[in-house]
């Protein structure tokens, strides 16, 4: 294994980049900025590159300071987050991560029932659009969406879920839209990550082709959603991720379900060697219990 940095020097670096101040990072440190400076500058000489831009007003990360501090984020917070947990005699310690459309609009109305049913797990959910490196203890569990090319993880489908054109009843009354072609008269909402694009749903459906401008794009489900609720226009997204939306009526079908393409996108992952804990075995029981309740 190549030399680790070491760690004082990780964490002066990671607390910079942070504050973006070297004044600040040494408050929440508790040293000098003199000191800080020097742990900074030790781990630049040893990774042999800058880390960071330096004028009279501010400081920067540079390309290569980018890049180390999102490789190493997840690490030292996984040190962290470990070392907390040796502290306050906690065992049974649970790091999920998620999609965040995922987590807003389904894990967390759920959460609960976990937390009652497991009151001995703590469980640390985190969320960002970049999957957890594993091979950096970032988390025990994954729960990713997408096309499931990940080797050497075991990957668990979670659920089906329709994907079909949504708007609020306002709007599909404003436009009295009842036949597929109108779609190509009213503003359409691109969700940029779905794995249903407007062009596959218009191959399935019509003759016609998509339009090839969108009214507004998105890379969250939630905002697409949140977008067509506000009547921007028609979003094509999942009845699962709507379902309190469509429950409350803020958005309907604009053509009902049978127009939805069904797709399994979801997945639970992480590295076979994870199956054996105890917390991991609980709460993938706990997830596929809850993906296997009735939806759209």
């Amino acid at each position: 294994m190549a030399a680790l940095p070491p760690l004082p020097s990780l964490q002066a670096f990671e607390t910079v980049a942070r504050r973006r101040s070297f004044a600040l990072a040494a408050a929440e440190l508790h040293l000098t900025a003199s000191a800080i400076s020097h742990q900074v500058a030790r781990l630049e000489a040893h990774l042999g590159v800058r880390l960071f831009e330096r004028s009279a007003h501010a400081v920067r990360l540079s390309a290569a300071g980018e890049n180390y501090l999102s490789r190493i984020a997840g690490a030292l917070g996984a040190i962290a987050a470990a070392t907390n947990d040796l502290r306050q005699g906690v065992s049974n310690s649970l790091y999920v991560h998620c999609s965040p459309s995922l987590a807003s609009l389904w894990l967390m109305p759920r959460l609960r029932s976990f937390a009652m049913a497991h009151p001995q797990i703590v469980l640390n959910l985190s969320s960002s659009p970049t999957h957890s490196d594993f091979a950096l203890g970032q988390a025990d569990l994954d729960i990713r969406y997408g096309v499931p090319r990940w080797p050497d993880l075991v990957v668990e489908p979670l659920f089906e879920e329709a994907i079909l054109p949504l708007a609020s009843p306002a709007f599909i009354r404003a436009h009295r839209l009842r036949r597929v072609e109108q779609l190509l008269e009213v503003p359409l909402i691109q969700s940029t990550v779905s794995v249903v694009q407007w062009s596959d749903w218009f191959g399935l459906f019509s003759d016609k082709r998509a339009p090839e401008r969108s009214a507004v794009r998105f890379d969250r489900a939630q905002m697409s959603l949140d977008s067509a609720t506000q009547g921007l226009g028609v979003a094509l997204e999942s009845a699962t991720m709507a379902g309190a939306h469509l429950a409350d009526g803020r958005l309907r079908p604009v053509f009902g379900m049978d127009k939805a393409v069904r797709v399994k996108a979801h997945f639970a992952v992480y590295p076979a060697r994870h199956a054996s804990r105890p917390p991991v075995e609980a709460f993938l029981a706990w997830l596929h219990r809850e993906a296997a309740k009735k939806r759209p």
